[in-house]
C-alpha cells in the first residue's frame, strides 16, 4: 500500500508543478491551440491556449512509477515487473506517437497534425509490439503480462484464443489486441473536447483500478493458492501505474478545470488511452474496462453513430459528435456537461467495482 500512495502523491506533485512551466514556456513562444471553425462558437475563445500538456501528465507518470520502484527496490520490496514496463511502455510510445501530432499542429499553426494513415501505421506498429510482448516472459508460475483469453472480471476459460497452439490464435490476439488500443487511445482522444472532462474521467477510471489491481494483489493465487484468487503476473507494479496515472491527471487537472489555462493534446489523450488500454490486457478484465470506461465508449459510440446515419440517411443524429457538444449545443454549458459527465463515470466506476468484489464474493463462496 505505502509504494501505490508514494507512487500517487509523486505523480501528482509532480504534474502540478511542472504544467505551470509547460504554460510559460508556450506562452512565451506563442504556440497555442487552433479550434474547429464547425465546433461550437463557444470554443472560438479558446484559440491560442497552449496544449501539449499531456507532456506533464506523461512526465508525472515516468518519475512516478520510476521512482517508486527504485524506492521498493532499495528497500528489498520489489521493484519493476515485465507487466508495468510494457504498460508503461505502450503509454509513452502512444504518448510520443500524439507528440508528433500535436508537434506538426503547432509548427504549422492548424487544427489537423498527423494525416489518418500515419497515425493509423503509428498505432499499428504500438499494438503489435505490445501484443506479442505481453505473450512473452513467464514468471515463476508461467504467467505472462497478458493472456490469449477474453477475460471480464478474469480470465473466461470457455473462449480461449490458444495463441501457443496455433499461428492463427496468434493472429488473431494480435488483431485483438489492435483493436482494443485503438479503440481506447480514440476514444480518449475524443472524450478530450471539454476542459477537464478527460482528465477528471480518467483520474477516477484510474482510481477505480487501482483498488482492483491492489486486491488482484492481495488475493494472488502466487501467494495464496485459495478460491477466488486472481492469475495475474503483477497486480502490485500495475497498481502502482494506475496510482501514478491518478495522480498525475488529478495534478494536471488543477490547471485544465474549466477556464483550461493548457491541454492535454494527443500527447497526453493518446498516452492515457494508451493505459487504459494497457491496464485492461495486463490485469485481464478488458470487458471490465468497458464498463468502468463507459463515459469513453459512448464518446466514440457516438461518433460511429453520427458518422453511420449521416451515410445512410444524410442526416444528423447528433446536434454535434462526440455527444458532449451534442449538449453544448443544446445550451448546457461547458462545466455543466463536464460535471454530469464526471457523475457519470464515477458511477461507473462503483458499478465496475461492485461487479468485481461481487464476483469475489462468489468465488470464495463457493
Amino acid at each position: 500500500m505505502q509504494q501505490i500512495i508514494i507512487s500517487g502523491a509523486l505523480s501528482f506533485l509532480v504534474s502540478i508543478f511542472f504544467t505551470p512551466a509547460l504554460i510559460r514556456f508556450f506562452s512565451a513562444e506563442g504556440l497555442g491551440q487552433e479550434i474547429r471553425e464547425e465546433g461550437p462558437k463557444s470554443h472560438l475563445r479558446k484559440r491560442g491556449t497552449p496544449t501539449m500538456g499531456g507532456i506533464a501528465i506523461l512526465t508525472g507518470i515516468v518519475v512516478a512509477y520510476v521512482v517508486t520502484n527504485l524506492i521498493s527496490l532499495a528497500r528489498g520490496t520489489g521493484g519493476f515487473t515485465a507487466s508495468g514496463l510494457m504498460v508503461l511502455g505502450l503509454t509513452v510510445c502512444l504518448g510520443l506517437l500524439g507528440f508528433a501530432d500535436d508537434y506538426i499542429k503547432l509548427a504549422k499553426g492548424r487544427n489537423l497534425g498527423l494525416n489518418k494513415k500515419a497515425k493509423l501505421i503509428g498505432q499499428l506498429g504500438v499494438s503489435l509490439a505490445f501484443g506479442w510482448g505481453v505473450l512473452q516472459l513467464p514468471n515463476a508460475q508461467g504467467l505472462t503480462p497478458g493472456s490469449g483469453k477474453l477475460s471480464f472480471i478474469r480470465d473466461i476459460d470457455t473462449f480461449p484464443i490458444k495463441v501457443s497452439v496455433t499461428v492463427l490464435g496468434l493472429v488473431m490476439f494480435l488483431v485483438f489486441i489492435t483493436i482494443v488500443i485503438s479503440a481506447w487511445s480514440n476514444a480518449v482522444n475524443l472524450t478530450d473536447g471539454l476542459d477537464g472532462l478527460a482528465a477528471g474521467s480518467t483520474a477516477m477510471v484510474m482510481g477505480a483500478y487501482a483498488l482492483i489491481t491492489f486486491w488482484q494483489f492481495r488475493n494472488s493465487c502466487a501467494v495464496h493458492a485459495e478460491p477466488g484468487c486472481y492469475q495475474v503476473r503483477d497486480p502490485l507494479d500495475l497498481a502502482i501505474l494506475t496510482a501514478a496515472g491518478m495522480g498525475a491527471c488529478l495534478g494536471f487537472l488543477w490547471w485544465n478545470a474549466a477556464p483550461a489555462k493548457i491541454f492535454m493534446g494527443d500527447t497526453g489523450s493518446l498516452a492515457l488511452g494508451g493505459l487504459v488500454a494497457g491496464i485492461s490486457v495486463a490485469s485481464r478484465t478488458e470487458l471490465l474496462m468497458i464498463i468502468i470506461g463507459s463515459l469513453f465508449v459512448m464518446e466514440a459510440a457516438s461518433v460511429v453513430i453520427q458518422v453511420a446515419v449521416f451515410k445512410t440517411r444524410g442526416t444528423r443524429f447528433f446536434r454535434m459528435a462526440p455527444f458532449h457538444h451534442h449538449f453544448e449545443n443544446g445550451g448546457w454549458a461547458e462545466t455543466t456537461v463536464v460535471i454530469r459527465f464526471w457523475l457519470i463515470t464515477a458511477m461507473a466506476c462503483l458499478v465496475g467495482i461492485a461487479l468485481f468484489y461481487s464476483e469475489w464474493l462468489t468465488a470464495v463462496s463457493v
